[in-house]
């Protein structure tokens, strides 16, 4: 359907809000203004549901984290000037992280200025380097091509952030336009010299390894993905947000990469003499470094590497990367000269490694025991949302993810206050999953505030907070640069009081073995409940900086 005249007029804030609808947005999060009221009254007759939030950042964190999960624009709503600038955080996190989401701002009227420059900004420019699209509408006849364009180029790959500043007498304009309809469209093929090429790599290959990305999580490659690995048995490794693209109880799974050099993983890559990276997204710290390298790298991916220092692969392999790896699965066997003896060597000191500390009674709980028993309380496709902290690198390393996308953590922004939002969000998405939520200290008090949102959506969901008093991740790297223990220590409000103070049920871990049953009740009970745990990262220094390289150099 394309734009056509029409007898009926209505208002550019109507014409906004049945644009939005037409692209499958199903809610919007956010905080309307004074210059919004005419697009809230729009909303009001909408079938897509306003979700108030508290803070604008958190409605920016959970339109984003529905992009994520649907391939769908997450849409975020806010007023100008501060209202707007609280989105820049939310907007540069969608934007690494490969996510869809659209940000909708107000703006004072701007053929009339009623108030000069009061809470003025020029917006769009700020938000044009965290953005793929960020555009003011100048008349209501734009906004149907301005919508699309948005969302079109919001979820073209790679997905990201845009913006659309809609002036408050803009809303108010009378149009006689109708929304444009979404064109058909499908990604392109690989181009059969680049196969060609990798099949030849493959069938000289001695030790080929395989490496899971960002870019695979997003469009569902999981299935192909799988029959190629069976059928070719080649080891694989994600990165941290590759994570769950193939259930990671694969035989041929080596582990994530969450740490940056020296640990068994980055003994395995090194060791390769082939790779295909799958789907590598240049955000993600590098699972492996090519100077100095002599790895042969295929790079298979909707879009060409981006090259640097560290990463410019000899082959590349455009297109969509489901029919990539599909195609090469159709013209390949397994060889006689592959030789995975050293990647099984890997695997089991990796997986012996990975149970060590699993059943610790020690308390504070130690990471290893809080991974391994939320890993036993949540179902096989159960979501659990990581904040950024100590605790996310060895949810990484040590949380098998079983299915795609339920392992929600963010290794491209790595911003702090993200865990919640996007746990609510992750289950407004699949109501039908458990999904808990895991903070630490820092961050969870970063957002806190949005429990009153989950609580007044009636949400199931429980929200682990780990608490050590503390922004732990930086006390371990100041103690591991050398750095004298200072300026990184806090004090915490009773967690238990402050979840009851909105509503919700709050519980404190008192001994090692309550933490399972807990969860489990928890879940089973529904409602919001937050479970204070204290955590003990004493052992990460030793564990995941000189143990570490010291048992993966027996390898």
């Amino acid at each position: 359907m394309h734009s056509s005249k029409t007898p009926n007029t209505m208002k550019g804030s109507d014409l906004f809000i049945k644009a939005l609808e037409q692209e499958g947005v199903t809610r919007i999060f956010g905080i309307p203004g004074e210059e919004n009221l005419d697009l809230l009254e729009s909303l009001r007759g909408s079938p897509i549901e306003l979700i108030l939030t508290r803070h604008e950042q958190a409605a920016g964190f959970m339109a984003a984290t529905v992009g994520r999960l649907t391939g769908i624009p997450g849409v975020c709503l806010s007023t100008l000037g501060p209202g707007a600038t609280n989105l820049v955080t939310a907007a540069a996190y969608a934007q690494l992280g490969g996510m869809p989401m659209l940000m909708v701002t107000g703006q004072k009227p701007i053929r009339r200025s009623k108030q000069g420059l009061f809470q003025v900004i020029d917006f769009v420019d700020m938000m044009t380097p965290v953005t793929k699209f960020s555009e003011q509408i100048v008349s209501a006849d734009t906004i149907p091509a301005r919508v699309r364009e948005a969302c079109r180029l919001s979820e073209e790959e790679r997905p990201g952030a845009t913006l659309l500043e809609l002036p408050e007498d803009i809303a108010a304009e009378e149009t006689e336009l109708l929304p444009l309809a979404a064109s058909y469209v499908r990604r392109p093929q690989p181009e059969v010299k680049s196969l060609q090429r990798t099949l030849e790599l493959l069938r000289q290959a001695k030790s080929p390894l395989i490496i899971i990305g960002a870019g695979a999580n997003r469009k569902l490659t999981a299935k192909i993905l799988r029959k190629f690995v069976d059928k070719q048995g080649i080891p694989f490794i994600t990165t941290q947000m590759g994570k769950g693209v193939i259930d990671e109880r694969h035989p041929l799974f080596l582990g994530n990469a969450a740490l940056s050099d020296g640990d068994f993983l980055h003994r395995a890559i090194k060791h390769a003499d082939l790779i295909l990276n799958v789907g590598h997204d240049v955000v993600e710290k590098p699972p492996f470094f090519m100077n100095g390298n002599e790895v042969e790298v295929v790079h298979i991916n909707f879009n060409s590497a981006r090259v640097d220092a560290v990463y410019h692969p000899q082959t590349e392999v455009v297109g969509d990367i489901a029919n990539s790896i599909w195609q090469i699965n159709e013209d390949l066997t397994p060889q006689a000269c592959w030789d995975f003896r050293y990647f099984d060597t890997v695997r089991s000191a990796m997986d012996k490694h990975i149970l060590e500390g699993a059943d610790d009674p020690s308390f504070p709980l130690k990471p290893q025991r809080i991974v391994a028993d939320i890993r036993a309380a949540v179902p096989n496709c159960g979501i659990i949302a990581l904040d950024n902290g100590m605790y996310k690198i060895w949810f990484a390393r040590n949380y098998r993810a079983y299915c795609p996308n339920t392992v929600l953590l963010d290794n491209a922004l790595a911003t702090m206050g993200a865990g919640l939002p996007s746990a609510m969000a992750a289950k407004l998405v699949h109501p039908e999953r458990k999904v808990t939520a895991i903070c630490g200290d820092g961050g969870f008090m970063m957002n806190s505030q949005e429990l009153e949102t989950a609580m007044r959506l009636k949400l199931d969901l429980v929200v682990v907070v780990l608490n050590d008093n503390a922004y732990g991740m930086i006390k371990w790297k100041q103690a591991n640069m050398s750095f004298d223990d200072w300026g990184l220590d806090f004090t915490n409000p009773d967690f238990v009081k402050y979840a009851e103070s909105y509503g919700a049920n709050g519980h404190r871990i008192s001994d090692s073995d309550q933490l399972v049953a807990l969860l489990e009740k928890c879940h089973a009970d529904g409602g919001v409940h937050l479970i204070e745990v204290p955590v003990d990262y004493s052992e990460s220094d030793g564990i995941l900086n000189k143990e570490i390289k010291e048992l993966s150099a027996q390898i």
